[in-house]
């Protein structure tokens, strides 16, 4: 039995790397939640409730097929401009407004993480504040070209081309990505996940 198996309720590839970053074995069990916020849902709320719905979702699913059983991570990463959740852009058009709101100001990144165990599900959230250099409508649509903006929340990848419009952070790196390493360390410690 590995000691350091657990299951990925994602298919992000950015939470795949931060996990083999910090030598976590994984098996990828992608979980297919609703990810609808609830009427006037608060940003922070709504990550914390998707990441442990997705994790109990998968653990489920383990036990009804009477599979291997390790601890279940699961995620959910949204960005908050004034209260508002700014999710994955449906289109372009909305690429482009996501990206023009945030344009020389502050936004939230809250990423919401879980992780279900027999003893049931343990959730953390990590909250980064993300300043945005000001774009032009030149910027932003030779941004939006790049295909990029595509199935990210707030419609941008810190860790790609997006890395040059941003002029600071103040929280999470890697919890802008999608996983904050720190809280998710400390929540898989708990689950008998060691790092170190």
């Amino acid at each position: 039995m590995h000691l350091n198996m657990i299951y990925l309720a994602s298919r992000s590839p950015r939470r795949a790397e931060l996990l083999q970053q910090i030598g976590v074995e994984f098996i990828i069990l992608p979980s297919d939640t609703d990810e609808t916020p609830l009427l006037n849902e608060q940003s922070e709320t709504y990550v914390l409730r998707l990441a442990a719905e997705k994790a109990q979702a998968c653990y489920d699913v383990l036990i009804a097929k009477s599979a291997p059983i390790y601890p279940v991570l699961a995620a959910d990463t949204t960005v908050s401009l004034d209260g508002k959740i700014l999710g994955k852009p449906q289109n372009d058009d909305e690429a482009f407004q996501m990206l023009s709101s945030m344009s020389g100001r502050c936004h939230e990144v809250h990423t919401g993480i879980a992780v279900a165990t027999h003893e049931g599900v343990k959730v953390a959230i990590s909250t980064t504040q993300v300043e945005m250099t000001k774009l032009s409508d030149e910027t932003i649509l030779a941004y939006i070209a790049t295909g990029e903006p595509r199935d990210k929340a707030g419609a941008y990848g810190i860790q790609g081309l997006a890395g040059a419009l941003i002029k600071r952070i103040e929280g999470s790196y890697s919890g802008v990505m999608g996983l904050p390493i720190y809280e998710t360390s400390q929540l898989l410690f708990q689950a008998g996940i060691r790092i170190l």
